[in-house]
């Protein structure tokens, strides 16, 4: 239909194309933005809004008081642990210094020097002890920390058991929730696109065309593209099941439509030629012949053959002659390719057309 129109008709209609696609673009993001937000109107829940407070709280207190005593206890145990180390290395020390008095001693067997091993003696002594008092030090620790891990370890598991069972609520609870977000989402979307088969079948030749086809875009979208991320796993059903429908609804609106065209197409081919031109517009006509088809009935014909005026399969006229000029040209044209005369008497009464080919020229 292109070819038929003026220069700038087309770029109107492209103009207004660009306006369908610019509407469409800003309802998408609109519709983008207000399905993005829609989880927005429910409260996002938590485990804590199905664990047992009551129970799990002093659990809770257990497991942070143990997990500070482990770590007080794990802080204790390594200085415990280095005094030991000191402890163990000044006894050795001392140890080693008293077995080298005391064989000098029996060498010189003087018995002046008792005092001194006694007091010798007893310095070891006090070294092992404080080497024995930093060991029990060092186990008390350890068995803090042992206590500690314990008492972690059965809360921890008391713990669990509660949030295992709060899991399985939260689970269960989410699952409503999802399916409650995604029925706002469907009751948003499907208005839409109801309105958008409407729009289809009563207004999308109106004059206001541009945002009928740029809301029709934007409601196939938004249904069948903006949807799918918030699809639950069985929402595909959903989405798969509208797509029937809506293909059986279009589908049933095709073959009715088809059906109607061929019987319009029955009784404009039973009228007579005269009547049939009148009723097809300039650019109707115009359109068909560009595609090669006759405009009557919209079979393929050989419209380069100059000796066919007639369409072989409904007998409308496709060529005629100029009634000044005589020059063969197009039944439908307006003017004369040739000499400009107004042919506007072709599409009134046969008597009126200037001769088709083949027939005599009226007698002047």
């Amino acid at each position: 239909m292109s070819k038929s129109l003026r220069l700038s008709e087309k770029w109107f209609r492209r103009g207004l194309w660009l306006v369908a696609f610019v509407f469409a673009s800003f309802l998408v993001g609109l519709g983008n933005t207000i399905v993005g937000d829609l989880p927005k109107v429910e409260r996002v829940l938590t485990i804590d809004d199905f664990i047992d407070q009551a129970r799990a709280e002093p659990l809770r207190a257990t497991v942070r008081a143990a997990e500070q005593a482990e770590q007080k206890a794990a802080t204790e145990s390594e200085q415990a642990e280095l005094a030991l180390n000191v402890a163990q290395q000044a006894t050795r020390s001392a140890r080693e210094t008293f077995g080298n008095w005391l064989s000098t001693r029996q060498v010189t067997a003087q018995p002046d020097q008792d005092a001194e091993l006694i007091s010798r003696t007893r310095a070891l002594d006090a070294l092992k002890q404080k080497e024995v008092d930093a060991r029990n030090r060092l186990e008390a620790q350890r068995q803090v920390a042992l206590d500690a891990r314990q008492s972690h370890r059965a809360a921890t598991e008391q713990l669990g058991d509660l949030e295992q069972d709060a899991y399985a609520k939260l689970s269960e609870e989410s699952r409503r929730l999802e399916l409650r977000v995604f029925l706002y989402r469907l009751m948003l979307t499907l208005p839409l696109l109801a309105i958008a088969g409407w729009l289809f079948a009563k207004k999308r030749k109106s004059t206001y065309w541009p945002f009928v086809w740029g809301f029709i875009g934007f409601a196939l979208f938004a249904f069948f593209v903006e949807l799918v991320p918030y699809l639950p796993s069985y929402g595909g059903y959903v989405r798969y099941l509208v797509g029937i429908v809506l293909t059986v609804l279009v589908g049933r609106y095709a073959i009715v439509g088809l059906n109607r065209y061929l019987a319009r197409q029955k009784l404009a081919e039973e009228k007579p030629d005269t009547v049939r031109r009148r009723e097809l517009s300039y650019d109707t006509a115009l359109a068909r012949l560009s595609k090669g088809v006759c405009p009557g009935c919209e079979r393929p014909v050989d419209l380069k053959n100059p000796e066919i005026d007639f369409c072989p399969h409904c007998g409308i006229g496709l060529f005629d002659h100029c009634r000044v000029c005589t020059t063969r040209k197009n039944a439908f044209a307006l003017y004369c390719h040739a000499c400009g005369t107004d042919a506007a008497g072709a599409a009134g009464d046969r008597s009126a057309e200037p001769p088709l080919a083949g027939e005599p020229l009226p007698a002047t």
